[in-house]
């Protein structure tokens, strides 16, 4: 059980995800709400909070009480405090179980970085409003995305991944792109960071490291993507409509982070019914190769 010292630490995390996915800094929080700025900080490293205070900065980020302060679901509304809360979650995650599109982000190779910029770019049509906001916003998202791979790199989590191997065939038939026919793009160069991605996944398939479970589903897979966080007295689980993949989203959707026992326990249940019909090992390996012909 999540001690109260923990649940008040937490509150200053989800208050930190909330303001980013705002793109608000702490000053203009404090200049806006009324609270000074060194109070704002403090509230975010884990200080304790007045109710009142707490009210007046959750109707400026426009969220609710019981989002900040973890009572039943928080919801994001955008990817850029999604990836955030994410980030905070991991870093302490003791296991990480994993069902995101093509690939889990943390598995992926340091090229795919490379080219995640121009992808996500590729992704937000020209013609929608706020696009300017949303090409800014990718710089920071790209800046989270690569604290999470470090962390994960660094403190190595268990992590169970699932991937379905009809979304790997996808991939590496479209190319690694944000849209369809991207101007200015060699889509067989796309193609190739793909079947790179790919086989990096197949490296890992058939070594094994300790540490990295990953099983490569060959029927049918959930449409919506989530990953369940687990510490040794706590787990929570987040759905996510977010993509970083070929035809990425970063704009539109609602995410959702619950600590709701029933949802973590039913995400459990089908992490290990989904785990056991997966293919692993060397027979997972030679089915992608044979199937997207590597």
């Amino acid at each position: 059980m999540i001690s109260q010292s923990q649940t008040i630490a937490h509150l200053g995390e989800r208050l930190k995800a909330y303001r980013i996915g705002k793109n608000m800094t702490p000053e203009e929080v404090a200049q806006r709400s009324g609270v000074s700025r060194a109070a704002i900080y403090r509230y975010e490293s884990g200080q304790p909070i007045r109710v009142d205070v707490l009210g007046k900065i959750a109707d400026l980020l426009q969220v609710s009480l019981e989002s900040l302060l973890g009572v039943g679901v928080e919801y994001f509304s955008s990817a850029l405090g999604f990836f955030e809360r994410m980030r905070q979650l991991e870093e302490t995650a003791e296991q990480l179980s994993v069902l995101f599109g093509p690939i889990s982000y943390l598995l992926t190779t340091d090229e795919y970085d490379r080219l995640l910029s121009d992808v996500l770019a590729e992704s937000i049509p020209p013609d929608v409003e706020g696009r300017v906001q949303f090409l800014l916003e990718i710089e920071k998202i790209l800046k989270i995305l690569k604290a999470r791979k470090k962390s994960y790199r660094e403190r190595k989590p268990h992590i169970i991944s699932l991937i379905s191997a009809a979304e790997l065939e996808y991939f590496c038939r479209t190319g690694f792109i944000g849209c369809n026919n991207p101007r200015g793009v060699n889509l067989d160069d796309r193609v190739r960071a793909a079947k790179r991605e790919v086989l990096n996944i197949i490296e890992l398939l058939r070594t094994q490291p300790m540490g990295v479970q990953i099983g490569v589903l060959v029927d049918s897979a959930p449409g919506a993507s989530f990953q369940i966080f687990k510490q040794a007295n706590h787990s929570e689980v987040a759905v996510s409509p977010y993509k970083l993949g070929s035809f990425a989203n970063i704009r539109i959707g609602v995410a959702t982070i619950s600590s709701a026992p029933e949802s973590v326990r039913l995400h459990n249940d089908l992490t290990l019914q989904l785990w056991e019909r997966s293919l692993k090992g060397d027979k997972a390996a030679r089915y992608l190769r044979d199937a997207i012909g590597l």
